[in-house]
């Protein structure tokens, strides 16, 4: 996350609340990767904030370590669980193929963007109250379209409003984050992904039938 080292820490203790208050109404392991996300974004703004501390001084030996962690919450395990999470607790038919599809679609990217974070060099540095990662990765490809596809419209297509709460959060937040902070998009749009943790506990601390189970 961006700003500060105890931004992220904090923004870890609430994400991960929230994704301990989701879990415990979860009905069944269908609904476990869905309340389990707010917890992926914990680990990811806890390895900021310790990647905040390793750059205080300049780059340290863990600095290339902290910087993996969190471009691969980011690049490979967000796009990835977001479209199965759905597709998982999605009731429709029509709604739930097209979260496969963009489930398949993720798996791709994520395994693009692992094969890339494997092979090429991180930078990674504290400027102007956020932390900028530069992967090498060219910014306007295929990649980019195909990777918003996997983590916003699974979300936008659910039955769930709460579900499309979450992808409006979302998706503003990645407009947002290009529009206004393009040099450190990945750290500061995921400051607007963890915080969208709200909607999914909203999502299941809402009353559902006792017959619901997903």
């Amino acid at each position: 996350m961006c700003f500060s080292a105890t931004v992220s820490f904090v923004a870890a203790g609430l994400t991960g609340a929230a994704g301990a208050a989701a879990l415990s109404r979860a009905r069944g392991w269908r609904e476990a990767p869905l309340a389990a996300v707010p917890l992926v974004f914990a680990a990811q703004q806890t390895a900021e904030g310790f990647l905040w501390l390793s750059l205080s001084g300049g780059p340290s030996a863990a600095t290339p370590a902290l910087a993996f962690g969190f471009l691969f919450a980011a690049g490979v395990a967000w796009p990835v669980l977001t479209p199965v999470a759905v597709a998982l607790v999605e009731p429709q038919p029509g709604r739930r193929r097209v979260a496969m599809v963009c489930a398949a679609i993720g798996v791709g990217v994520g395994g693009f963007f692992l094969a890339w974070l494997s092979s090429h060099s991180i930078f990674v540095a504290a400027q102007n109250g956020h932390i900028v990662y530069d992967t090498g990765l060219p910014a306007k490809n295929a990649v980019a379209f195909a990777y918003v596809a996997a983590t916003v419209a699974p979300l936008l297509i659910s039955s769930s409003r709460a579900v499309n709460a979450l992808g409006v959060v979302v998706a503003v937040g990645y407009a947002a984050a290009y529009f206004s902070y393009r040099d450190a998009f990945v750290s500061v749009w995921c400051f607007f992904a963890a915080a969208a943790s709200a909607a999914i506990v909203w999502r299941f601390v809402q009353p559902r039938p006792a017959a619901q189970a997903a």
